[in-house]
């Protein structure tokens, strides 16, 4: 299936075009509980922003239950943190139940945690093939076209058989605990969320299939469900 292309004039008009997006999807779902796995950038926190500010009150958000694609291993008040960031922007704003928030705890031992994780993970959410399908899992791509914490260096994590892994950055040697890719691929729905000049050649690669695309783990994200690439005009490009 052929990725879906939203293109918006700048990254605020993209975050409000994902969120009146998933503002559809979440309400246009008769499951009880809609399992969205978050992503931590710029993009994604204009989202939450928006979604505070603007859109409170058109979201169920009793069923919904947020999960993280990713996490650094930092405290939960680090600015770092992507759980510190949306609890900050939303949950902070819009009274989200303690059981609702499924966060990678950061501040304690990778091995320990990425298997407590995964666990969690298995206990809450259907699977498909023997897999976690969560509804949507939202995703950003860095300037090297990683996604999650899969960077070109860790593409083994894409094929992994564990549903979490602990991913280390390349250049900062931080360590970070992943959804690995057969998660990310076993998804309802795929959203990347880009924006930026810095991010246009890889995202047109990626789209237009060049030789070297295979090569950035973004172009790895082939879910079973749908996937949408929201992005601004400066990511566009041509």
């Amino acid at each position: 299936m052929n990725p879906f292309i939203h293109t918006s004039k700048t990254p605020e008009a993209l975050a409000d075009a994902f969120a009146k997006q998933l503002i559809q999807w979440v309400n246009e779902s008769n499951e009880n509980s809609f399992h969205l796995a978050l992503s931590g950038g710029k993009t994604p926190s204009l989202l939450f922003t928006l979604l505070a500010e603007k859109y409170a009150s058109q979201l169920n958000w009793s069923k919904i239950h947020f999960w993280w694609g990713d996490e650094r291993m930092v405290p939960p008040a680090d600015p770092e943190s992507n759980f510190g960031v949306v609890n900050k922007l939303l949950f902070s704003k819009i009274g989200i139940l303690p059981d609702q928030i499924h966060r990678v705890k950061g501040e304690s031992d990778p091995i320990v945690k990425v298997k407590e994780y995964s666990t969690e993970i298995q206990k809450f959410i259907p699977t498909i093939n023997g897999w976690p399908s969560f509804d949507l899992i939202m995703l950003g791509m860095g300037d090297d076209g990683h996604t999650a914490s899969i960077f070109p260096n860790q593409m083994q994590l894409m094929k992994s058989d564990k549903i979490t892994a602990i991913a280390v950055h390349p250049e900062s040697g931080q360590k970070r605990i992943t959804l690995t890719g057969e998660v990310l691929n076993h998804a309802k729905r795929v959203a990347f969320l880009v924006s930026g000049t810095s991010k246009s050649r890889i995202f047109n690669e990626i789209i237009t299939e060049s030789d070297n695309a295979s090569a950035y783990p973004a172009s790895n994200i082939h879910p079973i469900g749908e996937l949408h690439w929201f992005v601004d005009e400066e990511c566009a490009g041509k």
